[in-house]
């Protein structure tokens, strides 16, 4: 056999790596250049590859849902923030054309979409679909804690959350239920041992570290980065309410074993105060949540909450707590003109303000300041005949 020529071996390592330097400028010249935008640029404007599949996963998704007519609306808090800022800008532009992809293709790993349970009814079709277009999904699921009675503890499991993971992005989608109260509700998500913990990085998404409860949102159509999204109308509500959306359920079994050895009171009197009770805790919620005081329920009511998932008949009254940083000089004429006469103004803002309100129907609603100190949370009461001041301290970290 003839020895290779080192010089002609040399010469042809030299002409293929010309050659391949050749197209590595004419690729970058073309598709990654900052004149005429990468691949995913060319179809978003986006500035890196990893942003432009995010925007296509998210695109992906939002067509999975459509042809499946799946109304899905966007709550993610990063996006919807910075939708929040533009929101005059986009809302006021007919198609929302952007030179950039600006809201979806911010660096994260999840997006996150809602859905209203009663609005989705054939689940396997959408997630077969969603295999055939290259999506791994994951369903969470739990206990429906939602009940017609106490003794109703049936255990069916009911869909919480569902995973759809493309590439490198996942879109997160919470299951959002309709409850009593006019408010949706998400339950949380917890891992059964087997489920894959490396699917996705759990710890980071925004919703499921507990379960939460939103008024429930009208929705309005935008064109967000080229592509048509439902998001909240009330932008700026929404946003707030998940700061303290964390839903706590009433202790079912606890409060079933109390009334096995207190039965419950089932007489007229005590189902007419109850329903009296609750009513008057409606409009109370509606007042203050219309001037955006925040408020707990507080003392009996919280009490007959906790111990036996009911109003407690024999209290005769409707308490509620509120922080003095939250006091509005408007409460007061607020509940009046709610139909709320005032019946007594104990204390001071500065010192145990307590503010007490006759109902229509003969029930009372006390509203109890709290105060917070360096180590303690506190409020004042005064008894109504004697004029005795009160004072019943709290730990601030419970």
């Amino acid at each position: 056999m003839q020895r290779i020529n080192k010089n002609v071996v040399l010469a042809l390592l030299t002409l293929t790596s010309s050659v391949f330097l050749l197209f590595q400028l004419y690729y970058y010249k073309y598709y990654l250049s900052p004149k005429n935008g990468a691949v995913f640029s060319k179809v978003k404007g986006s500035q890196s590859g990893q942003d432009g599949i995010q925007w296509h996963v998210i695109k992906k998704f939002l067509g999975l849902v459509s042809s499946h007519n799946v109304p899905v609306y966007l709550i993610d808090p990063l996006v919807l923030g910075l939708i929040h800022k533009d929101f005059e800008q986009l809302s006021s532009s007919s198609d929302g054309m952007s030179p950039e992809c600006k809201y979806f293709c911010v660096p994260r790993d999840f997006t996150t979409f809602a859905l209203l349970d009663k609005t989705w009814k054939h689940e396997v079709s959408l997630l077969r679909a969603a295999e055939k277009m290259g999506f791994q999904w994951l369903k969470i699921q739990n206990k429906d804690p939602r009940l017609e009675g106490m003794d109703d503890l049936s255990g069916i499991e009911i869909p919480f959350h569902y995973i759809f993971k493309l590439a490198a992005h996942a879109i997160h989608l919470v299951v959002f239920y309709e409850r009593s109260g006019n408010y949706v509700w998400h339950g949380p998500l917890r891992l059964k041992q087997n489920i894959d913990r490396k699917f996705v990085p759990f710890r980071k998404l925004h919703f499921g570290h507990y379960p939460g409860a939103y008024n429930k949102p009208e929705v309005l159509q935008l064109s967000i980065d080229d592509l048509k999204v439902q998001i909240p109308k009330n932008l700026s509500q929404f946003l707030e309410e998940m700061s303290h959306s964390r839903f706590l359920e009433c202790r079912y079994r606890e409060a079933r074993a109390f009334f096995q050895l207190y039965p419950d009171d089932a007489s007229l009197d005590a189902v007419e105060f109850r329903r009296k009770a609750k009513a008057l805790l409606h409009l109370a919620a509606l007042t203050l949540n219309n001037l955006g005081v925040r408020f707990w329920l507080s003392s009996g009511t919280c009490l007959g909450w906790y111990r036996q998932c009911s109003i407690i008949p024999y209290s005769k009254d409707v308490d509620l707590g509120v922080f003095i940083q939250d006091y509005r000089s408007d409460i007061i004429p607020a509940f009046q003109k709610a139909g709320l006469s005032l019946k007594h103004k104990f204390g001071k803002v500065e010192d145990s303000l307590e503010l007490s309100f006759q109902g229509e129907d003969g029930v009372k609603l006390d509203i109890f300041f709290f105060y917070e100190d360096d180590d303690h949370i506190w409020n004042g009461g005064t008894q109504a005949k004697s004029g005795k001041k009160f004072k019943y301290e709290f730990i601030s970290n419970l």
